[in-house]
């Protein structure tokens, strides 16, 4: 309804983190006979990741001067008949079937009999905090390396965008990883791994780089930036 209201598909992407809060919280509080302190960990983490990801492209899409993201303009205008019912099953549908994948961790932590926390699960808890941080620092990096208009179409090759050229979402990945580790000690605890096997996935190979990248081909600055740095985990940058 947002969508038809705003005329603007792109509001699934603030929708996407918000709605693994709501599936973090049902799943910890609501599903369990008795809450558990291991899901409830999960839920505030997926809060902490979820709403900072939805504010973040929210105002990404404000700066933009109101505009609808180019990848879902680009396929407005190339839809036969109307969008709005075409974008249910080629966005919102398919976005909800990828979260239900993604959300694994959250779903094998709400199924299964608690675990108490241990020292093992701070493991975990790193890995998030650092994916998270590495997400939120090269958001920050890259919004003021747009904000200066002098900077127009030359890419961001400073700070942690030395270190990947995808270091968001990088991050992204890996806070998901934590969240799958830390769904590992409950029973079918593997399984809860292929959540963030999807979105490292998703990110990699399909929605995330590939579409990137394709918008740089042939740049010169970006050849070079490319040749000496990691495409997506985090590495030093290589010596051209």
């Amino acid at each position: 309804m947002a969508s038809v209201a705003f005329t603007r598909t792109d509001v699934a992407d603030v929708a996407w983190g918000l709605g693994f809060v709501v599936l973090a919280w049902w799943g910890a509080l609501l599903v369990p006979a008795v809450p558990s302190a291991r899901g409830i960990l999960a839920a505030v983490l997926v809060s902490v990741w979820g709403v900072r990801l939805a504010v973040h492209i929210a105002r990404r899409g404000f700066r933009a001067g109101g505009r609808e993201d180019a990848r879902y303009a680009a396929m407005r205008e190339g839809a036969s008949g109307s969008w709005a019912l075409r974008s249910l099953p080629v966005v919102f549908w398919l976005q909800g079937a990828l979260m239900g994948l993604v959300a694994a961790p959250l779903t094998v932590m709400a199924a299964a009999p608690s675990v108490p926390l241990d020292v093992a699960d701070l493991v975990a808890v790193a890995v998030f905090v650092g994916g998270f941080l590495l997400e939120a620092t090269a958001d920050v990096q890259l919004g003021r390396w747009l904000a200066d208009p002098s900077h127009k179409g030359r890419p961001l090759v400073t700070g942690v965008w030395a270190w990947s050229r995808h270091p968001n979402h990088a991050g992204d990945a890996i806070a998901w990883w934590g969240l799958g580790l830390l769904a590992l000690p409950v029973a079918g605890g593997a399984l809860a791994l292929l959540g963030p096997l999807a979105m490292t996935l998703l990110l990699r190979y399909v929605s995330g780089v590939p579409l990137l990248e394709k918008r740089h081909i042939g740049e010169e600055e970006w050849d070079a930036y490319r040749a000496r740095t990691s495409i997506f985990w985090p590495a030093p940058p290589r010596a051209r």
